[in-house]
């Protein structure tokens, strides 16, 4: 390990994001992937894809947290475990002085993630939660409404739609009946869309206004999948929030099938200014390519990914990428998330979805879930003695 690198501690392997992290820490040259480790207690199937995934990654797979945390070649830890435990594990990693890069969401737990806050902040280690925060289309809208040409910011709507899963399954005609606390778990064929979608949407809201979330509305809902309903969570959620100084803020969250969209889904926000308003979308502009290449074909089902989770469940059955919308902002800038983390490192500054901001989205979302369960606006923050 040279001097000018960092070591990077994997925590979980196959069928979780790290998938997609691993390799974007990996090919940041100021880093290199030292091992892949995970709790002591982990059941038997997550130490089996944890070792496949280090046999991937041609790195070592250390079967206790908790001796890999004491390592000196560990300095960052990119955590990729389950909801349930991710807040946790971030929390130790911290106490343990390693930086952290996290999976969205922190944590379904208000109580962990105010603990991973306390930890990350006393520790003075550095932190990040993936988030689509660094992408070229939203650079551009923040450029926007920094310029003043929309005047003040009064109303922000956000979609994230993703358009993968089998769907046209659901039983419809019957409302949802949300619950509180939500269930909140990755399961093999389904998650919970408002908690794993929107909270790409709330970052962004906090994001492009600054400003702090006072009451929050929402709703949910099963249209899509069958799956969904038999687990009791929805594939569509819905918040209506009011933010310091009156602007409103609005955003849908879910999961809607691999044929409803020709690349990945809606991705797209609205800004309503005092002077202006401007829809700024993912997919714009774009490439529409027409030719004499078969249509696009949803792939085969994989018993152990359904929805099209996981990268290497999806080349397990050979699944192709969409092709016939190609959007020109995903080549405008070519940097990971993760190397936006490493800058905030090696430059000494937080990130602008550190620890502190993933805990306030997580309290976002169950102020959401709560008022869908309640039927009634729910005003932040939320108590902590629940």
């Amino acid at each position: 390990m040279s001097a000018q690198q960092f070591g990077v501690l994997l925590v979980s392997g196959r069928l979780t994001h790290q998938e997609n992290y691993a390799l974007d820490l990996r090919d940041d040259p100021r880093c290199i992937v030292v091992g892949l480790t995970d709790e002591a207690d982990v059941d038997p199937e997550r130490v089996q894809l944890n070792r496949q995934f280090a046999d991937d990654m041609e790195v070592p797979y250390w079967p206790d947290l908790d001796e890999a945390l004491d390592r000196e070649d560990v300095h960052i830890v990119s955590i990729c475990a389950e909801p349930e435990r991710r807040g946790r594990i971030a929390a130790l990693c911290a106490d343990a002085g390693k930086h952290v890069y996290v999976d969205k969401p922190m944590t379904p737990y208000l109580a962990a993630a105010d603990a991973a806050v306390a930890a990350v902040e006393r520790a003075g280690v550095r932190s990040q939660m993936f988030s689509s925060n660094h992408q070229a289309w939203v650079k551009q809208a923040i450029q926007v409404v920094a310029s003043g040409e929309l005047g003040d910011l009064v109303a922000i709507h956000v979609d994230n739609l993703f358009a993968k899963g089998p769907s046209g399954t659901a039983a419809l005609g019957k409302p949802r009946q949300a619950v509180y606390p939500p269930i909140i778990s990755n399961f093999v064929d389904t998650k919970a869309e408002l908690y794993a979608m929107g909270v790409y949407a709330l970052g962004l809201v906090r994001l492009i206004t600054g400003l702090e979330v006072e009451t929050v509305y929402g709703n949910t809902a099963n249209y899509f999948f069958a799956a969904h309903q038999s687990h009791n969570v929805e594939d569509f959620g819905f918040l209506s929030m009011t933010l310091e100084g009156g602007a409103t803020a609005t955003i849908t969250g879910g999961r809607v099938g691999w044929t409803s969209h020709p690349a990945g889904g809606v991705n797209q926000l609205y800004l309503i200014g005092t002077r202006g308003s401007l829809l700024v979308d993912a997919n714009r502009p774009r490439l529409e390519i027409y030719n004499s290449d078969p249509p696009w074909t949803p792939p085969p089902v994989n018993p152990r990914d359904p929805m099209g989770f996981w990268r290497t469940a999806q080349e397990d059955v050979n699944a192709q990428p969409k092709r016939t919308l190609v959007p020109f902002s995903n080549v405008l800038d070519s940097r990971s998330d993760a190397s936006h983390f490493i800058d905030c490192i090696v430059e000494g500054r937080e990130s602008g979805m550190n620890v502190r901001e993933a805990a306030m989205l997580t309290e976002i979302l169950l102020a959401g879930y709560m008022s869908a369960a309640e039927g009634r606006v729910v005003p932040l923050p939320l108590p902590r003695d629940a």
